[in-house]
């Protein structure tokens, strides 16, 4: 299949590009290098620099498309709660220009990057897809809206579209890996102190309600999220449309994640113990049955050592991150 991906030039959407690739489809990559970066893009994909918002320009290479992955996103919560209407503007905007590019041209498959945020504070973990939709923030309000965009499209004219609800992306791919810039994500900040490329490590509150006072989370190896999306894919070209949840199956902690980086790194994560956010759930945890039912999906790298020891290896080899 022919495959446009928007945000190629980010963290997942540069590893599920390196998939794509391997599994022999054709990419074309679309990124507007605002927070993606050009060193991430595979060699052997057509890259475009494009904003979405430039609807003449998607038009025209939309042509010859099957299915569209769209990752490209403002991420950052704190920012988004701070400027909402730019959150809004990427976001939400430019999900509705591709939607019209793509309905403009025929093209009628989507695979959408969506997220745990659109749950905000559970009632009750594992959390399944039928859990209420509370977002917190407006990172998390963007990607409800546009799953909910995507339901009146499918009414409206056809369009069938998979939803991917991820929670915590870890991990490296074999040529691709996390550089978020700022990097606000535990596991490469962990091992940025490790590394000595930052004195210490807040933890953010040490009483909640878990094992060892610190928060639960799910954290899935973004290879798996890959493996996911090439399933997804043969889903949805079949005449799947709905949403799924990528998960781990199981939480670690702050304290959890803390110790393995300092196994797998065989260096000491200097940390000290700072006040609760506001709004930071005890645990949240994942229920990825139905993916796994529906995909016939299963996870390779479950493990938290294995998830960290990828990540390490790939900053090791990438220490200032992606060249620009």
């Amino acid at each position: 299949m022919k495959i446009l991906v928007t945000g190629g030039a980010g963290y997942i959407g540069s590893v599920v590009t390196e998939h794509l690739l391997d599994g022999a489809h054709e990419v074309v990559a679309v990124d507007n290098l605002s927070t993606g970066h050009r060193g991430a893009i595979d060699a052997r994909v057509s890259f475009r620099e494009i904003d979405l918002l430039d609807e003449p320009s998607l038009a025209a290479i939309l042509g010859g498309v099957d299915a569209v992955c769209h990752f490209a996103a403002f991420s950052q919560v704190a920012e988004s709660v701070a400027d909402p209407l730019k959150y809004y503007r990427n976001n939400v905007g430019g999900a509705v220009a591709l939607l019209d590019a793509m309905r403009k041209r025929g093209v009628k498959y989507f695979l959408f990057s969506s997220s745990a945020a659109v749950y905000g504070e559970p009632d009750e973990t594992p959390i399944g897809e039928e859990a209420p939709l509370r977002p917190l923030n407006a990172y998390g309000n963007t990607k409800l809206a546009i799953e909910r965009i995507l339901a009146d499209c499918s009414v409206s004219w056809g369009l069938r579209s998979l939803s991917l609800r991820y929670f915590n992306a870890a991990g490296a791919g074999a040529r691709h890996g996390e550089d978020h810039r700022p990097e606000t994500h535990l596991i490469p900040l962990a091992l940025d102190v490790a590394l000595g490329r930052r004195d210490e490590l807040v933890v953010y509150g040490d009483d909640y309600p878990t094992h060892d006072g610190t928060c639960v989370r799910d954290y899935i190896h973004v290879k798996d999220l890959a493996t996911a999306h090439m399933l997804g894919l043969e889903k949805l070209i079949g005449g799947y449309s709905g949403v799924l949840n990528l998960g781990n199956g199981r939480g670690f902690s702050v304290l959890d994640v803390i110790r393995a980086a300092e196994k797998v790194t065989g260096l000491a994560v200097a940390r000290r113990i700072g006040d609760r956010r506001a709004g930071d759930p005890a645990v949240l945890v994942a229920s990825s049955e139905k993916a796994e039912r529906v995909l016939g999906w299963k996870r390779f790298y479950p493990s938290i050592d294995e998830i960290i020891r990828d990540a390490f290896i790939w900053k090791k080899a990438h220490p200032e991150g992606y060249p620009e």
